[in-house]
């Protein structure tokens, strides 16, 4: 059974992209957290791949951290834009590209790590990104998808936004998203073991995320694509 949902995984695209880094910067703190996180798991020299970076937050924290390769994603131009004058201004190499998910351009076996954090649920072709972060993965590598669940109250989302600093525009913006869109589009956490078991990873395992969900996959290394 494939997972997909009826609309088409269009990016974020002008102002829509640029209000979107404006108020993620109110989350730098949250962003450096799991670069930390993520760069406990990785050796020297890992070639990781974050899946829609957005303005490349994450990744330019990550660079921080270690010596690590790291392309980032996304099917969005203006994101893709975005993210390379942020990591030009922040002085760090990382290789940002256009592409989709689900069609990811990169051959078999190229990365050690693929990250990806509060996209998932807007791919339109979530089975076949499952699929396509198993082939780029070299065997023994492993993947980490952290995104908002629709178990998600309302009540954690207001507790979320009072206390980001952001603007009583930007707050009043982002809850709409949250109740309009990205809880409707979420996964609960069954859901979300269910689609993982039929990819060709075969499963997951699943962690305890604030107001949401962490699963981390591994390709086995007796895995071929």
């Amino acid at each position: 059974m494939q997972y997909s949902k009826a609309y088409k995984g269009a990016g974020m695209e002008g102002w829509i992209a640029r209000w979107y880094t404006r108020t993620r910067r109110n989350d730098m703190e949250e962003f450096r957290r799991q670069a930390r996180s993520i760069a406990g798991r990785l050796s020297s020299g890992c070639e990781l791949l974050e899946v829609a970076p957005g303005p490349g937050f994450f990744a330019i924290e990550l660079t921080k951290l270690g010596d690590f390769k790291i392309t980032g994603l996304d099917i969005s131009r203006t994101f893709v834009e975005i993210a390379r004058e942020n990591a030009r201004e922040a002085g760090t190499k990382i290789d940002f590209r256009l592409g989709n998910a689900s069609a990811m351009p990169f051959a078999d076996e190229w990365f050690d790590f693929v990250y990806c954090a509060a996209a998932f649920k807007n791919f339109s072709d979530p089975s076949k990104a499952l699929d396509e972060m198993h082939r780029v993965l070299r065997p023994g590598g492993e993947a980490v998808i952290v995104d908002l669940s629709k178990d998600t109250s309302l009540a954690e989302i207001d507790a979320y936004l009072s206390q980001s600093g952001r603007s009583r525009f930007d707050a009043w913006l982002t809850k709409w998203a949250f109740r309009g869109m990205l809880l409707k589009r979420a996964y609960t956490r069954e859901s979300f073991v269910q689609m993982a078991a039929k990819s060709r990873f075969g499963g997951c395992e699943m962690l305890a995320a604030p107001f949401g969900l962490e699963a981390r996959f591994l390709r086995s290394k007796a895995n071929s694509v």
